[in-house]
């Protein structure tokens, strides 16, 4: 079933007096990428599970284009479903794996056949296809439930943290494998993770939550270099979070000062002369400058190209910074930063 739009309306959902998921209201196109992203607890999986008819909602209504969902069995919303912990059935072969789905749909062998062929062949596991999922590693066992989910041609994948049984390699081989797939085969996906690199580098949009709360909707590049406030700044890499108070504010450009440091960044939301404030920069923004503030560098971590390094200010600010060139433990250092690399957040924003 092919639709236009997916929509959330105030989906809601509470567990006793708790409030796992509040107000998500969401529009998915079709053949858009999204993920769910936040910290442990933020509300993510329980989003996906309401999309999934796997928790009933306390209030909101789901929509698939003129179609109500939220009414509708998990069966009948014709969702292909990509759990963490794979789910494979252990006494079967992949290909019985792949072809479960299909089978209990009654439809014919011979398209049964065609079909799971078509599927293993997709995530190349055509030699694995007589094993069992005891015999493969666990990559492969990750590829088999994928390829378990697109084989019935759903109008949605969902995918709850897919990936966080693999180690680093294997990750990063799959991430570009599901996005291929996406891709490929047109699909719509919802995608969980609670790695901001991961759903970077294969979402269209991100949905960041917070408390069951969304905090921003965007671009990958839009939540990279414009997150709406200090939590979202937190969760995308800005690693450098300092309380501050503001001296002057001229149009967005704000001077703020704290922990014996004075800087002039750029103002997210409202701030007005005298509020305390967050000031955020991204390691890889901060730069060795003749003219910046002093610091004491005292851990230096090699990563290739750059290293990372944390300083200690006069003051006893500690700082992180990416850079290429190769300062050592002890060394005299002095640091700058744009002001258009340094946000400004009210310190109470949600």
């Amino acid at each position: 079933m092919t639709f236009k739009q997916l929509r959330l309306e105030g989906v809601t959902r509470r567990f006793g007096g708790h409030d796992a998921l509040v107000d998500l209201d969401l529009t998915i196109e079709r053949g858009e990428f999204i993920a769910l992203l936040g910290p442990s607890g933020c509300g993510k999986s329980t989003a996906l599970n309401c999309l999934a008819g796997l928790l009933p909602l306390t209030a909101g209504r789901i929509w698939q284009d003129d179609t109500r969902l939220d009414t509708l069995l998990p069966e009948k919303r014709g969702f292909g479903m990509v759990f963490q912990n794979y789910a494979l059935f252990p006494h079967l072969t992949v290909a019985k794996n792949v072809a479960f789905g299909l089978q209990m749909r009654r439809l014919p062998s011979a398209e049964i056949r065609r079909r799971t062929d078509e599927a293993i062949a997709l995530v190349h596991l055509e030699e694995q296809a007589r094993k069992l999922p005891g015999q493969l590693s666990g990559g492969q066992q990750q590829r088999v439930a994928i390829a378990r989910a697109v084989v019935l041609e759903p109008s949605l994948v969902l995918m709850d943290e897919p990936l966080s049984n693999l180690d680093a390699k294997l990750r990063l081989e799959m991430r570009t494998e599901i996005r291929r797939l996406h891709q490929a085969l047109g699909l719509t996906t919802v995608y969980v993770t609670h790695d901001q690199e991961e759903a970077l580098s294969m979402a269209d949009r991100l949905v960041v939550l917070r408390n069951g709360r969304v905090q921003q909707v965007g671009t990958p590049e839009q939540l990279h270099t414009q997150p709406a406030n200090r939590h979202v700044a937190d969760f995308m890499g800005f690693r450098n979070l300092l309380p501050m108070t503001v001296t002057a504010r001229t149009g967005d450009e704000v001077r703020v000062e704290g922990g014996g440091l004075a800087l002039t960044g750029t103002a997210v939301g409202a701030v007005r002369d005298g509020d305390a404030v967050v000031a955020g920069v991204r390691p890889e923004s901060l730069r060795l400058a003749e003219d910046g503030f002093p610091a004491t560098v005292e851990v230096v971590e090699y990563q290739g190209r750059e290293v990372a390094v944390e300083v200690v200010t006069d003051a006893g600010q500690r700082l992180h910074l990416r850079t290429a060139d190769r300062p050592a433990p002890g060394d005299q250092v002095r640091l700058g930063v744009d002001p258009a690399a340094l946000l400004v957040f009210p310190q109470g924003d949600a």
